[in-house]
């Protein structure tokens, strides 16, 4: 039996945890099995060593050019999503959907196939950081807030380890079955999620917050950024005593209610301003805040760096150390 080659192209600040997330169920699969029917190549547009987003760098097997035959070819994507140097991406990727080769898009991978046109008319979802930015800038395309996403000839995830779940399923489909994506699944210890499974993008699913009260408190202060409700309000519409919230929100997430919903606001803003082109002032109405000088005032303690600094980094393809709201 032939392999089944699936190419996995790699450009400087790629995930690797997203791309070892792709591999290692190939890899486990043709353990399973008892023999090779699947084989991974890496692959970048020049070829050679390729720095992931931690520094770390791999050694791809082929440039774009020298690529073998491929049955699929997964797009990992960098983070930060640059701006220009992918032309030679760009025309690959539409010279093998137009020879009918399947394209998936890993993590930010699904943006370089969008900015390629090769998800016009499609399905698709990417990582919850990145998805107001891919709605804003392909307007005609539907964006899903699921783990991965199956439309014909085109798949993408949202990153992170998510690729799991959509290599898992790809092992339902020949040669593989529904029992070996179960076996892969079960050796990784990795439980399989489904289409309709979404991310969790909320404090919520922290792991620390588990009263239905305060679960509401959080799901009204992410709900209302633009326009912040008062601490009272939160209060009230979920039902505690205003004090009762405060010594609850203390206890859970080591915070006042105030300060759990300013980082709320602050980590909406740097998703903007690090992912999309929306300007400052733009984006400080968009998460409550006065102007863009009150916006950067609350900013910059918080992150390290105010957001015109940021911008520039991306601008220069730097990578950004991820926030948490603990």
């Amino acid at each position: 039996m032939r392999s089944l080659v699936f190419g996995f192209v790699v450009v400087p600040n790629f995930s690797l945890i997203a791309l070892s997330a792709c591999v290692d169920p190939l890899r486990m699969a043709n353990h399973v099995l008892g023999q090779a029917a699947y084989r991974a190549v890496l692959l970048s547009p020049d070829g050679g060593l390729v720095a992931s987003s931690d520094g770390i760098k791999v050694m791809t097997e082929y440039s774009l050019g020298d690529a073998p035959a491929l049955d699929l070819i997964f797009v990992v994507g960098p983070n930060p999503i640059p701006k220009r140097g992918l032309s030679t991406l760009t025309v690959w990727l539409k010279k093998a959907a137009g020879a009918g080769i399947p394209l998936a898009g890993v993590d930010t991978g699904a943006y370089l196939m969008a900015q390629a046109g090769l998800l016009d008319g499609y399905r698709c979802t990417i990582h919850w950081e990145d998805h107001e930015a891919m709605v804003e800038r392909f307007p005609g395309i539907i964006v899903t807030q699921h783990f991965f996403e199956v439309d014909r000839d085109r798949y993408t995830c949202s990153g992170g380890v998510a690729p799991l779940d959509l290599m898992t399923y790809l092992l339902t489909q020949a040669p593989g079955s529904r029992q070996l994506a179960n076996e892969v699944a079960n050796h990784l210890i990795a439980e399989r999620r489904s289409l309709t499974d979404t991310q969790p993008v909320s404090v919520i699913h922290q792991g620390r917050v588990t009263g239905a009260a305060m679960i509401e408190a959080l799901r009204l202060m992410e709900a209302n950024v633009a326009e912040p409700l008062t601490i009272v309000e939160v209060a009230r519409f979920s039902g505690l005593e205003l004090r009762s919230l405060q010594r609850q929100f203390k206890r859970s997430l080591g915070k006042s209610p105030e300060r759990v919903y300013l980082d709320i606001r602050l980590a909406r803003a740097r998703i903007l301003v690090q992912r999309s082109d929306k300007s400052l002032r733009d984006i400080a109405a968009e998460t409550g805040f006065a102007s863009s000088s009150h916006l950067t005032a609350r900013y910059t303690p918080r992150f390290g760096a105010p957001p015109s600094v940021e911008r520039v980094r991306r601008g220069r393809g730097l990578s950004f150390k991820d926030s948490s709201l603990s």
